[in-house]
């Protein structure tokens, strides 16, 4: 079974991961701005997602391959959650309920590309993916570089 894009069921994770994302990082981030460690963790957060999706691209369905993927994406559920000391003290409560929404959408997106990956039904999506998760975290270490210091920490919202 190859599907050029997944069911709705399963493209709603990935769907609402990215209008999320778009929100947390259009409206929150540029509105208080990112302290360095947040500038340098959240394109590590992404490359930790993608090398998730790298890893089901690149390999074919198998019980060993499973398991790498099933400990990256572990991993990068973990990774995630690095910053949550720094923002309970700078985020609103708004912002920090968008990163529980992510929190949870983040394994959710992995085992559903776990499972197109699995079951052979990935057509082109988790190439779709990983090209868009390499668009972003690109953008997101263009916008957010050490360079653009009028980017830095402004205000709590």
């Amino acid at each position: 079974m190859s599907l050029a894009s997944p069911p709705p069921w399963l493209a709603a994770p990935f769907l609402l991961q990215g209008i999320a994302l778009s929100v947390d990082e259009g409206w929150f981030h540029r509105r208080r701005g990112l302290p360095t460690w947040e500038r340098i963790g959240h394109p590590l957060d992404t490359l930790s997602f993608g090398i998730c999706f790298l890893w089901l691209v690149a390999q074919p369905p198998s019980s060993s391959a499973l398991t790498v993927f099933v400990v990256l994406a572990a991993l990068s559920c973990l990774a995630i959650t690095k910053d949550e000391f720094v923002h309970s003290r700078l985020c609103c409560a708004a912002e920090n309920w968008l990163h529980a929404i992510l929190f949870v959408l983040h394994p959710i997106v992995l085992g559903a590309a776990g499972w197109f990956w699995w079951s052979g039904a990935e057509g082109p999506w988790l190439t779709l993916q990983l090209a868009a998760i390499g668009g972003f975290f690109i953008w997101q270490v263009g916008y957010w570089g050490p360079w653009n210091r009028k980017l830095t920490l402004s205000h709590r919202t």
